[in-house]
């Protein structure tokens, strides 16, 4: 045996698909002899076959698949480029050395192609809690893969195992064409109604370089059937909140999938049950009210069908519409009233909920709280339109409103006359008398004209388009205001435009005076200046003034019988001499 050539080959040689084997073939001669020729072959069926043959350095191929695809190192290596699924079998490499024998050795060659990516798909139509054969999850699909890789299913990352009554993987190997292999394997599984948030997903396991290697799909989710437990009704807003007016929504809920068909009932007397279920959509749940009013109050239930296995749940809710109704003011005293008296204004309303009551004028001003307004030593302007605002603080924006008119009688007063009026003759003027009372008083003129008349509440003006003539200016005019309780008038006075023009005549008069005692002024001021006047305590000059008469300014005023007619301005110069003292001035002026 130690005579003998001893070949050394690695057990398993790894290469991927379509990249260079490299096969190495380890051989020892005894003596340090030398080979005469190396042989490789593949095995096929129990049977070698020749690859190629190396004789004194010289690579010998024979025709098969792997011609053309051979090489030999200086290591008397082999090399198989461009390698294929083929190629995987044990390659067998046999030294020749004369005396010394034959000795061989063989190689499993492993060609591998890494898979691609799987491919899971869920059970589109969804799968029930109450089937009795286990219903088919999801599908996963591993392509072109050498050799076939294993594929294992996991739910909430949890590896399943086949397990009866429970869990089974059904599993197919298909090889293409192209000699590479896929792999389909299908998950079935019993499912619960907690399965509703579960998730799968498979993964591929091969084999390289001698370590395995995993590669996962996405997860997916599986529709689950399971019947409802639980229903629920709810109002929406919030039943607490609901008032006339409102749109209100009833929907009802069920923790069944699919959702169950809903119907929808209200109790009436005797308990009987109103369908309502035109008014909804059985599929969505949702029955809709509007505009609802307090005959909406009541009852409500909503029915659940499970259309699997016909069991029927069912909720009720009790539904409030909140209203305010009725509301009325109540004046007292009930008679008319008078300047001076007291009323007391009484507001009440019904309502299933506490209620607040503000008073408010005809403006929107608020002047008071409380169901009750107390109005003392009444006029005429008290007189206005008073609103009763009921408001419910615990639903917002429920109210309503009363209007109540407190109107305050009385004979006419009038309050506004264009008197006196400043007029020329021939001119158009507006007289105009206004007057407040009630009832609606009339207004009459005792000349004859054009006339417009305005009414606002216990208000009302009176404006009369009239010519001046002489007899209006002496007259004037009279303004008569009469109603059920009484009559008032009054006169306005019509003055000539001429008057006001003496005053600006006074004014100039005082003006030209006040000019001449400046010019006055001004001249002594010169002629202290020029020297005129001497210096010194012992000097005295008399200044004599020329013989000036005195100006006198009369305003003469005539009263006529309205005792409003200005005086007439009038000057006099009467030439008296002024007596000595009066003409001589002594001026001691110390410079």
């Amino acid at each position: 045996a130690a005579g003998k050539v001893e070949v050394s080959m690695p057990p398993v040689v790894e290469v991927e698909l379509g990249e260079t084997a490299r096969i190495e073939c380890n051989f020892s001669i005894p003596g340090n002899g030398s080979y005469t020729i190396i042989n490789w072959f593949y095995v096929e069926r129990h049977s070698q076959v020749k690859l190629c043959s190396v004789l004194s350095g010289e690579l010998l191929e024979n025709s098969t698949s792997y011609k053309g695809r051979l090489s030999v190192g200086r290591d008397n290596s082999l090399s198989i480029s461009r390698v294929t699924v083929q190629d995987a079998r044990p390659i067998v490499c046999q030294v020749e050395a004369g005396d010394h024998g034959v000795g061989e050795n063989r190689t499993e060659l492993h060609v591998y192609k890494v898979p691609e990516a799987p491919e899971i798909t869920a059970n589109k139509g969804g799968v029930s809690v109450k089937n009795r054969d286990l219903p088919q999850i999801a599908t996963c699909v591993s392509r072109n893969s050498f050799p076939p890789p294993n594929i294992t299913w996991y739910r909430n990352r949890e590896q399943l195992h086949t397990e009866e009554n429970k869990v089974k993987v059904s599993e197919t190997v298909t090889r293409e064409s192209s000699w590479l292999y896929t792999v389909s394997s299908s998950l079935f599984a019993s499912v619960t109604r907690e399965d509703r948030n579960s998730v799968f997903h498979c993964a591929v396991h091969y084999w390289l370089l001698g370590q395995q290697r995993t590669m996962e799909s996405q997860n997916i989710s599986v529709n689950v059937f399971y019947p409802a437990e639980h229903v629920t009704l709810l109002v929406l807003p919030s039943a607490a909140l609901v008032k006339e007016g409102d749109n209100v929504q009833l929907v009802c809920k069920a923790d069944g999938n699919p959702a169950p068909m809903f119907s929808f009932y209200k109790r009436e007397l005797e308990d009987n049950w109103q369908d309502l279920s035109s008014l909804a959509d059985a599929n969505s749940g949702v029955l809709n009210l509007h505009d609802v009013n307090k005959s909406n109050s009541g009852l409500y239930r909503c029915q659940a069908l499970d259309l699997d296995d016909m069991e029927q749940l069912e909720k009720d809710v009790e539904l409030v519409v909140n209203y305010i109704e009725g509301v009325s003011v109540k004046m007292e005293p009930s008679s008319p009233l008078v300047e001076g008296d007291s009323v007391k204004l009484s507001c009440s309303a019904d309502s299933p909920v506490a209620l607040n009551f503000h008073w408010r004028d005809a403006k929107g001003k608020k002047v008071a709280e409380g169901n009750q307004l107390v109005l003392s030593n009444l006029t005429f302007e008290t007189s206005s339109n008073f609103s009763c605002k009921v408001t419910a603080q615990s639903v917002p924006g429920l109210e309503k409103s009363k209007q109540v008119a407190v109107a305050v009688q009385g004979k006419p007063r009038i309050v506004s006359i264009s008197s006196p009026l400043y007029v020329r003759k021939d001119e158009v003027v507006n007289l105009t008398c206004k007057a407040i009372a009630f009832p609606r008083p009339s207004v009459q003129w005792n000349i004859n004209g054009t006339t417009h008349e305005y009414v606002e509440n216990q208000h009302i003006a009176s404006n009369l388009t009239v010519r001046v003539d002489h007899n209006l200016l002496q007259s004037g005019a009279m303004c008569k205001v009469t109603n059920a309780l009484g009559t008032s008038e009054k006169h306005i006075q019509l003055l000539d435009h001429k008057m006001p023009e003496s005053k600006g005549v006074i004014i100039v008069a005082i003006i030209v005076c006040i000019l001449v005692v400046a010019v006055l002024g001004s001249v002594i001021y010169f002629l202290h200046k020029k020297g005129k006047i001497p210096c010194g305590r012992a000097g005295k000059q008399d200044i004599t003034k020329p013989e000036a008469r005195k100006d006198k300014i009369v305003v003469e005023v005539k009263s006529d019988k309205l005792s409003e007619e200005a005086g007439l301005l009038q000057g006099a110069n009467h030439g008296e001499k002024r007596p000595a003292a009066d003409q001589v001035g002594q001026t001691d002026v110390r410079c």
